[in-house]
C-alpha cells in the first residue's frame, strides 16, 4: 500500500471545466458538493483506501523562524494568494494507477448547477525512507 495526498486547490490549479467560484454557489450546490465528498469518503473507508480528509479556512498566515530569541516572522492573513487549498485527502491505495483513478473520480464532484467541476486535484505520494545499509545487504 502507498500514500497519496490529494490537494484540492481554490487558486493556484488549472481552471476547471466549471469554474464557478465557491463563493457564488447556493447553499444546495454546496451541500451537494459536500455530500459527494463525504459518499466517497465513506465508500473509500469500506475498500480500506481511506485516511483522512479535511476542509481548510482560505484565511492563514505564513510563519518563518525569526531568529536566535526574537518571534517568529509572519506574514499573513493570505487570502488573495494565488495558491490557496481548500482541503486534502489522504489516500492508501495499491497502485499509483489506483491513485490517479481515485483523484479522477473526486475531480468529478458537482459545482455550480450541480454539473461536474472537473477541477485539477494535486496528487502527491508521501515520502518513503530510503532503505537502510542493513536491508540493503540483507536484500541485495
Amino acid at each position: 500500500m502507498a500514500k497519496y495526498l490529494l490537494l484540492k486547490h481554490y487558486r493556484g490549479a488549472p481552471a476547471s471545466v466549471n469554474d464557478v467560484p465557491m463563493d457564488q454557489w447556493t447553499p444546495e450546490e454546496i451541500s451537494a458538493h459536500v455530500q459527494y465528498m463525504n459518499d466517497f469518503a465513506a465508500r473509500l473507508e469500506k475498500t480500506g483506501e481511506f485516511v483522512d480528509s479535511q476542509a481548510l479556512a482560505p484565511e492563514g498566515t505564513w510563519v518563518q523562524y525569526g531568529g536566535e530569541g526574537r518571534p517568529p516572522v509572519t506574514d499573513g492573513p493570505f487570502a488573495e494568494t494565488k495558491d490557496l487549498i481548500a482541503g486534502w485527502m489522504i489516500i492508501d491505495v495499491d497502485s499509483h494507477e489506483r491513485a490517479v483513478e481515485l483523484a479522477g473520480e473526486l475531480s468529478a464532484a458537482p459545482g455550480a448547477g450541480g454539473k461536474p467541476i472537473h477541477e485539477w486535484l494535486e496528487l502527491r505520494p508521501f515520502l518513503h525512507a530510503r532503505p537502510t545499509v542493513t536491508e540493503c545487504l540483507l536484500h541485495g
